[in-house]
């Protein structure tokens, strides 16, 4: 069996002011994650400091469980900076993946600029109703 050639992860990094850009391009795999944490940490680290750090998802083409974990990594070190994390132009397959693993909540989608998005980010889940309801923890028995 021939094993097809993987085209190379990209980050392209994009300044402005307030905010810094990073485009990703390619897999978000195993392999790529921990170079978009990396990269995420040192924009972060930068002075001044970004008050938003957008990920801009236009150029992804697969998304893995490393690549979830490096988020939720960039989300804890935005989050611990009051920096806003928006995904820009996140592919369905995207979406759908951050939907199943109930994490949406946690990031600002297309730069929605509503106050109401951007607390759900910050503060944890959704409320009750919004998708799941809560449920009790079971009573022990006997």
């Amino acid at each position: 069996m021939t094993d097809l050639p993987c085209p190379p992860f990209t980050l392209e990094v994009e300044a402005g002011p307030g905010a810094v850009r990073l485009g990703l391009v390619g897999d978000l795999d195993y392999d790529t994650s921990e170079q978009l944490v990396e990269r995420a940490q040192a924009c972060l680290a930068a002075e001044p400091a970004p008050q938003a750090l957008v990920l801009d998802c236009s150029g992804l083409r697969v998304c893995d469980s490393s690549g979830v974990s490096a988020l939720l990594q960039i989300h804890r070190d935005t989050t611990s900076r009051g920096v806003v994390l928006q995904l820009r132009n996140a592919p369905d397959f995207f979406r759908r993946t951050l939907e199943v693993t109930g994490i949406r909540h946690l990031f600002v989608l297309d730069g929605a600029d509503d106050r109401g998005e951007r607390e759900r980010a910050q503060d944890g889940p959704p409320p009750a109703g919004d998708r799941y309801r809560t449920v009790p923890p079971p009573v022990p028995s006997g």
